[in-house]
């Protein structure tokens, strides 16, 4: 159980994307819109922007004209014609002044004007006057084409003057961001990413002034402490399990063993007694595999030790000759690379091995054969394979293997209890060994195990 929410922790942090990088790429692509909309409608903005300021710069010739002939006369533009025409020598800009028959709008247009045989387009301020009891029209001008040359340089500066703000708030809102989120970040480097369970200590409290990162912490450190109390309790009624169930047990083998040995006893009643004592010894084995599941996953065990693999698979496969040759069982054992494990509880992969070879031996045919092997994955990481060519295990049975107490099809009889292969999916678990199976019934079994890279 400690190995598998370990794993999940490991893949959801693998898989999972953080509030951090959300928000910066929102930010992101928030602010890449805006400057995407301000290109479209820029060149619609400037030259608006061009227009009123030429429309201003007309209001101000105009009254700069106005004052001079309220200063000097309408005359002193006339000279004594009906009327009076200046320009610049580009052409850019003019202005005239003529009588009128009749008082017009004021206006401000785009239009066309002949000067010197030329055609040009002029954005033009009309503005109808009296003077001396006559009305006058004045009319000031200024080309277009001059008017759009200034129209490039203000779609520049202003995609410019955009740019660099939007770099500028990006990396106010990031580093705003990133201050805000880091209570968030706290809290979970300080109860997630660095907790192992069982939690040893009374996590400590974030400093933050964010309501809901508060509330969020209290609860988590609330959530462990009662993790932890149960945790405790657990672990004490696991002790008490202990002694309760295994001292009757131990009683009732004693008492069995004494009844047997009695000389009085018939033979019927010495059958029963010793399929009596049979049965009590499996219900001791059930117990003591149980409870060794349960320390496990409680995290029980102490895991600073360095295996050398190869020599552990030795010392399982000595522990196991006696079987071997009992059953007429060929082994070939094929082990070239060289791999220490750690940190790691020698005790517990001991008994992963011996699982695993116990089982092949067991469900192997008579004068059958066992070949272990190992390997470095394309990962870089150790392999270790054992192979039988024993009666084999279904398709469908093999995602049950690993369940406590799950009855699996068997050709023949085997006397185990389905928790042989759930303790060596349990240690394996427990020491982020992945393990894994490949089977076709009546060819052989191969179990895998693919230990992850070890941690100094």
């Amino acid at each position: 159980m400690a190995g598998n929410n370990k794993g999940r922790r490991l893949q959801n942090k693998k898989t999972g994307v953080k509030l951090l990088n959300k928000l910066t790429l929102s930010i992101t692509l928030s602010k890449l819109g805006i400057v995407l909309l301000f290109i479209i409608i820029l060149p619609f903005i400037v030259e608006r922007v061009a227009s009123e300021y030429t429309n201003y710069h007309l209001r101000n010739q105009k009254e700069a004209v106005m004052k001079s002939i309220a200063w000097n006369g309408v005359n002193y533009y006339l000279e004594g014609d009906d009327s009076y025409g200046s320009y610049t020598m580009l052409k850019e800009e003019y202005i005239s002044l003529e009588a009128s028959p009749d008082i017009r709008l004021d206006t401000i247009e785009t239009t066309r004007r002949l000067v010197e045989r030329d055609t040009l387009v002029y954005r033009v301020l009309s503005y109808t006057f009296q003077e001396k009891g006559k009305t006058y029209l004045l009319e000031v001008g200024k080309k277009l084409t001059s008017i759009n040359e200034y129209n490039r340089p203000l779609q520049r500066i202003a995609l410019y003057v955009l740019i660099g703000l939007i770099i500028l708030s990006s990396i106010i809102d990031l580093l705003y961001t990133r201050y805000l989120l880091r209570p968030l970040q706290l809290i979970i480097k300080s109860k997630l990413l660095k907790q192992s369970f069982p939690f040893k200590e009374t996590a400590k409290p974030v400093q933050t002034t964010t309501a809901d990162f508060k509330y969020l912490d209290s609860s988590l450190i609330s959530l462990m402490d009662q993790i932890r109390e149960a945790f405790e309790k657990e672990r004490e009624f696991t002790a008490n399990a202990s002694h309760e169930l295994m001292t009757p047990i131990s009683i009732l083998k004693s008492k069995i063993e004494n009844m047997i040995i009695q000389e009085d006893a018939s033979e019927d009643n010495l059958q029963r007694l010793t399929e009596l004592m049979t049965t009590v010894s499996r219900l001791s084995r059930i117990v003591n595999s149980l409870l060794m599941i349960s320390r496990i996953e409680n995290d029980q065990y102490l895991m600073k030790e360095e295996v050398d693999v190869k020599e552990l698979v030795l010392e399982v496969v000595t522990e196991l000759e006696d079987r071997i040759q009992g059953s007429e069982i060929q082994i070939d054992l094929s082990l070239k690379e060289s791999f220490i494990f750690q940190p790691s509880n020698k005790d517990l992969l001991f008994q992963l091995i011996y699982n695993l070879l116990n089982n092949a031996i067991k469900y192997n045919v008579p004068k059958g054969s066992i070949r272990i092997t190992d390997r470095y994955s394309p990962e870089h990481r150790y392999e270790l394979m054992i192979s039988d060519t024993g009666i084999g295990i279904s398709s469908a049975d093999i995602p049950l293997i690993f369940n406590r107490f799950k009855k699996v099809h068997v050709q023949r009889s085997s006397g185990g209890y389905g928790l042989g292969l759930a303790i060596s999916k349990t240690i394996a678990d427990y020491h982020h060994i992945e393990i894994g199976v490949e089977s076709e019934p009546d060819k052989g079994t191969t179990f895998t195990l693919l230990f992850p890279v070890s941690k100094a």
